[in-house]
């Protein structure tokens, strides 16, 4: 590493958090460097010399480390979930491959890890325990697939395959290989149409809005104020506190009915409220910048002809 040109010099911020701290030594590292004696009456007892490398999974893998336990561990996942499900009969196995589900059902969106199958009448998600089918479409009912990327926890771009049904909805799916896995589906059915792929986001590449922002986190005894960064990118607005492993907010755009600033407290002085309400959904943000977030977030005019929806918006619960 080229050493910084400048010596490193203490900061004070009052906006500054511990989730902060903790994105900058998940993202970036920190290398600690410690000599430490314990005395007892001023005599010395115990010596202690402490060399550590305290970083996030991707970054350590990055510069080398752990990758042993690393591969170790995803042998074992694959190991854990590599289960046949029961067959039709005649039915004939094309793909098995690591995979897995995005479950976007209900508020907390979550990859629920499997087995992915693709068979000559069918697309299976299956986990083995419990066994279950965490998704399933028959192959004549898929009408087309888009490859895109998807932003992991770390911030890694990794491709998906969105897979859309004739009769509408569809699934976000993960492969080992998903270029291959598109490609066989596809030539097992030469119906199926292939949209566009999304590109995967390059470093020049920049979301309409992003910053930190804190979130009013409903919970059972009583919302929290929590400190994290929000992101509005590809009619997508999420937020992740750095200490979470997925993110607590994601809501398409699209479903957003109203978005206003409203009175009320504050997690710090110099922040304004800010209010996104959707169907089933009530998010509260925070931010020095709201009015901007609000611009960004404001749904588009209503269709001639639409009916307003006075059905009220409840919580948001992870």
């Amino acid at each position: 590493m080229t050493p910084p040109s400048a010596p490193l010099r203490p900061t004070r911020d009052p906006q500054v958090t511990l989730d902060d701290l903790l994105e900058v030594v998940l993202n970036k590292g920190a290398v600690l460097h410690l000599d430490l004696i314990i005395a007892v009456a001023d005599i010395p007892l115990i010596g202690v010399n402490l060399r550590a490398a305290i970083a996030g999974m991707e970054t350590m893998l990055e510069y080398g480390l752990l990758r042993q336990w690393d591969a170790d561990t995803r042998a074992w996942a694959e190991r854990a979930t590599a289960a046949t499900p029961e067959l039709e009969e005649g039915e004939r196995v094309v793909v098995r491959s690591f995979g897995g589900h995005y479950d976007e059902r209900g508020p907390s969106h979550t990859w629920r890890p499997g087995t992915l199958f693709l068979t000559d009448r069918r697309i299976l998600v299956y986990r083995r325990e419990p066994p279950e089918a965490l998704w399933e479409a028959r192959v004549e009912d898929v009408a087309a697939t888009r490859l895109q990327s998807e932003r992991t926890v770390g911030g890694e771009e990794r491709l998906r395959v969105r897979v859309e049904l004739a009769g509408g909805g569809g699934a976000l799916l993960s492969a080992a290989n998903p270029e291959d896995f598109d490609e066989s589906l596809r030539r097992l059915a030469p119906h199926i149409r292939s949209r566009e792929p999304r590109p995967l986001a390059s470093d020049g590449d920049a979301p309409e809005c992003e910053g930190h922002v804190w979130y009013h986190e409903p919970r059972r005894d009583g919302a929290v104020w929590r400190g994290g960064r929000a992101r509005l990118e590809n009619g997508r607005l999420t937020w992740k506190a750095p200490t979470d492993a997925r993110p607590a907010v994601v809501l398409d755009t699209g479903r957003i009915r109203d978005v206003r600033l409203e009175s009320g407290s504050t997690p710090s002085t110099g922040l304004r409220r800010l209010v996104v309400d959707a169907p089933g959904e009530r998010i509260v943000l925070a931010a020095e910048e709201a009015s901007r977030w609000m611009r960004a977030l404001a749904p588009g005019p209503p269709a001639v002809g639409a009916r307003p929806d006075r059905k009220e918006a409840h919580g948001h619960h992870r």
